[in-house]
């Protein structure tokens, strides 16, 4: 007999088909958001503190997309705070003595920028290839070979510079740091614009693959909602950007030093900072590895079954060096992002940022088991992070505290994760 009795109803989230953790992160972010606004008087949401928070996360961001693929192989890397300062330092002493002293190309040069980024890059990335080797091919736990390599590489950054702080770097360079390099609102529209196409375009797309392979669709009020919620954020979050003006006092600096003289009342916008747009480029590559390339594939295999990875052919050793060269290359993007930030290269500069980074991974849901991991999800977990550290001191919480409060959240984090995965049947 044929049985007629209907569907089990869905719940919105099921129709909308959205992530449950990942929406649980957003609503955690949110509630964060909100009361922290309401401890500061409204401070916390204005358009100048969400552009410094924005700026403040990237380099963090950038690291965390790689963290995901090193802890989803069952890795660690507690060195890229100390990995992002080697590469600071090679991109320091590159702009200020090695080009002009060596090959006469002075400081504001237009090939400064370019030479000392591929110069940090390619150091950040044979470091990571080489302790990557360690791991892979020496079979030395990558706990103990990352734990030297913070010592190792923090010490090698402080003997390159001699301890001291070189600065300033060429101006080029610092558009990469945020307040330095911003798009204007104009363009800054133009981008958002064309990422909310886009969007529609993705969507549209999925859809009509699923319907082409005969897989179940969401009703087209749902795929429509989705489309609302997305272009809305991303309109929402490029209109609040616009919306903090250039100081005055900047402006006419600015005027002044092209010879010219500011209109009277004239104002300006900050817009989209480059830094945001380096983070969003990061995010959509590393999003495209882990989902459409062999690359991609392999890593999450060997994640979830290292032994059954490598008979089945995957070079689980080689796949180990790629993973971490592809940290040490992201480390010393993010090395770009925070001394461009900062003006300049300081002895201190990535100090525990491999604790955020990792703290950003885990609270992103990625399992320190192996296997499971998100890019969207780490880059959430490092603006939980980082919005939970500028909270706390706008409201005035000592340093220590703020350590406290942070290692407290990232336990927290970790022990409700480990709660999910146990109610829906993941592997832990």
């Amino acid at each position: 007999m044929k049985n007629t009795s209907p569907a089990p109803r869905k719940s919105l989230v099921q129709t909308l088909e959205l992530d449950t953790r990942l929406l649980g992160m957003l609503g955690a972010f949110i509630l964060l958001s909100l009361g922290f606004d309401l401890l500061t008087d409204g401070r916390f949401l204005t358009p100048r503190n969400v552009f410094n928070l924005t700026i403040q996360t990237v380099s963090v961001a950038i690291m965390a997309t790689g963290m995901v693929f090193v802890i989803v192989t069952r890795n660690i890397d507690l060195s890229v705070g100390s990995l992002l300062a080697t590469a600071s330092a090679v991109m320091a002493m590159t702009q200020t003595q090695i080009l002009p002293d060596l090959l006469g190309i002075p400081l504001g040069s237009p090939w400064i920028a370019p030479l000392a980024i591929v110069a940090g890059l390619a150091a950040g990335t044979l470091i990571g290839a080489f302790q990557g080797y360690l791991i892979g091919y020496l079979t030395i736990p990558a706990f103990i070979v990352t734990l030297g390599g913070l010592l190792v590489w923090r010490n090698t950054a402080w003997y390159m510079t001699n301890g001291q702080t070189i600065g300033p770097l060429d101006a080029t360079f610092q558009m990469f740091g945020g307040t330095n390099g911003t798009l204007g609102a104009f363009w800054s529209w133009v981008l958002a614009a064309l990422a909310v196409v886009g969007v529609l375009v993705a969507l549209w797309s999925a859809r009509r693959n699923k319907m082409a392979h005969g897989f179940d669709v969401k009703p087209l009020w749902a795929e429509l909602a989705m489309a609302g919620i997305l272009s809305g954020a991303i309109l929402g979050f490029v209109a609040t950007l616009n919306a903090y003006q250039i100081p005055t006092r900047r402006l006419a600096r600015l005027f002044e030093a092209r010879g010219e003289v500011m209109p009277e009342g004239y104002s300006e916008a900050y817009g989209l900072p480059i830094s945001v747009i380096v983070l969003i480029l990061v995010a959509i590559a590393m999003t495209l590895i882990a989902q459409r390339t062999r690359f991609g594939r392999y890593v999450f295999a060997m994640g979830g079954n290292p032994d059954a990875a490598e008979l089945s052919g995957i070079n689980t050793r080689m796949l180990t060096v790629k993973v971490f060269a592809l940290m040490g290359a992201l480390a010393a993007l993010s090395a770009v992002v925070a001394s461009a930030r900062l003006t300049n290269h300081s002895n201190d500069i990535g100090v525990l940022d491999e604790l955020r980074v990792i703290a950003a991974a885990v609270i992103g849901g990625t399992a320190l088991s192996g296997g499971i991991g998100t890019i969207r999800g780490a880059i959430l977990g490092a603006l939980i992070m980082q919005s939970l550290q500028s909270g706390m001191a706008m409201v005035g919480v000592d340093a220590p505290l703020q350590n406290i409060v942070v290692g407290a959240v990232l336990v927290l984090a970790v022990w409700v994760d480990i709660l999910y995965r146990k109610r829906t049947g993941e592997r832990l």
